[in-house]
């Protein structure tokens, strides 16, 4: 269908900001924070496409769009990653290297923070005379931080003293440069800020609170359509509903899958349903453990519940008794509306009620795979915990219906081939 064309879509790298797709309100508000010389926090769960954003965020002709003007701005853009192990003087002198590194046209600005870095005085003070001297040039700093969740993890090199120390003095920064405030910092983290990080300080302001929050979620109907346009095709509701089903709108997802099927289309002209699922889930793996890992332990329950739950509803008869699911997600409110904001599960209005699916079926059935690995040790320890989420009956039924999947795999894979009425539509869209 697509013979000897590149394909579009591509996976393991950041995209070109030319082919970034959607997110206009929250690239919007970044440019109302930046226009300002205020703050952004902009928080969202795996691969939802943080590092992109601030890829286009630095990018000049993202700037041209929004008509503001990028060459009186220095923009700086690392990840907090790159620091290892993290620590303030390392964060500082990553942030004077990379100024220096965007300063061309100016040499004696170049020279002050070569002497800096040569004498290791890299710091917040070192940071604040380059910004006023900035300020006198006519010129205001951008600062792009990624994976700002590096600097609120303590360490054998980073105590909670230090990070107390980084955070305060950051916010200084922020907030009290005199005589002109010529700094915009824009971060990006897996979860809220105040969610993260150390202790506060009765006695002082929060650390945070100088930042405007912003959520990146899964992509909406009309960035999905945006997103698939390479496929120059149409995009039915029921192509829709097929996509939603296998990626959620979750950008990564949605990447693995779209290069998955273009690398089918283009070489082949009749794609194998089996052979795109089993590429899908050897591409997605490595998704799906990262995002359970990072799941605290009463995330993984309801997980475990939530995927219990749809699977007796798939099998043909019902083999075990999970009772008051509904009130369980109830009680648990928080934390489902946590897996909901990191792009695990997702909400939809059923019969005046909410109810919870997963963002992915792949992750659904992921989750039961990782029931199967329940041995006996680690399920006396799962009862235990469930006992934080349900009554002593209720987790004696949970237990049950782990124990029967464990022993009924046979039945337990014939009710997950759901995934291949789904792909074969999907498959068949694009052939015809």
């Amino acid at each position: 269908m697509y013979p000897n064309l590149q394909n579009p879509f591509v996976v393991g790298t950041p995209i070109v900001p030319e082919r970034f797709v959607g997110r206009k309100s929250l690239i919007a508000a970044a440019f109302d924070q930046i226009n300002n010389r205020s703050h952004l926090a902009v928080w969202g769960g795996l691969g939802t496409g943080k590092t992109l954003f601030l890829v286009k965020l630095a990018s000049p002709d993202t700037w041209k769009q929004y008509g503001l003007n990028s060459s009186i701005a220095v923009i700086v853009r690392f990840s907090c990653e790159e620091i290892e192990p993290f620590t303030p003087f390392g964060f500082w002198k990553k942030l004077l290297s990379l100024l220096k590194d965007n300063l061309n046209t100016e040499p004696e600005l170049q020279a002050n923070i070569n002497t800096v870095l040569a004498e290791s005085r890299a710091s917040r003070d070192s940071l604040r005379q380059l910004l006023v001297e900035l300020a006198q040039r006519g010129k205001f700093l951008v600062l792009l931080v990624d994976d700002y969740d590096v600097a609120l993890v303590q360490s054998q090199e980073y105590s909670e003293e230090n990070m107390q120390q980084f955070l305060s003095e950051c916010r200084n920064l922020a907030v009290h440069l005199e005589p002109k405030r010529n700094i915009s910092i824009i971060v990006t983290s897996k979860k809220r800020l105040n969610d993260l990080g150390p202790r506060l300080n009765p006695n002082a302001s929060p650390w945070y609170n100088h930042y405007l929050f912003r959520q990146i979620k899964p992509f909406d109907n009309t960035e999905i359509e945006q997103f698939l346009q390479p496929f120059n095709k149409p995009i039915t509701t029921e192509l829709r509903q097929a996509i939603g089903e296998i990626a959620g709108g979750h950008p990564s997802l949605l990447q693995i899958a779209s290069f998955l099927l273009y690398q089918e289309l283009r070489n082949t002209t009749s794609p194998q349903v089996e052979e795109f699922v089993r590429e899908f889930e050897s591409s997605t793996r490595y998704f799906f453990d990262n995002t359970w890992q990072r799941c605290n332990t009463k995330d993984q329950n309801l997980l475990m519940l939530m995927a219990l739950a749809k699977l007796r509803g798939r099998l043909e008869r019902r083999r075990y008794d999970l009772k008051d699911v509904d009130l369980i997600f109830t009680q648990n409110e928080r934390n489902l509306t946590n897996l909901e904001e990191q792009g695990v599960i997702k909400r939809t209005p059923n019969n005046g009620n909410i109810a919870y699916l997963f963002t992915s079926s792949l992750m659904e059935k992921w989750v039961i795979q990782e029931i199967w690995n329940s041995d006996d040790d680690l399920l006396t320890k799962r009862q235990k915990e469930f006992l934080n989420l349900m009554s002593h009956q209720q987790a004696e039924n949970m237990k049950n219906a782990i124990i029967w999947v464990g022993n009924h795999r046979n039945d337990v894979i014939s009710s997950l081939n759901f995934i291949y009425p789904i792909v074969e539509k999907l498959i068949n869209f694009f052939v015809v």
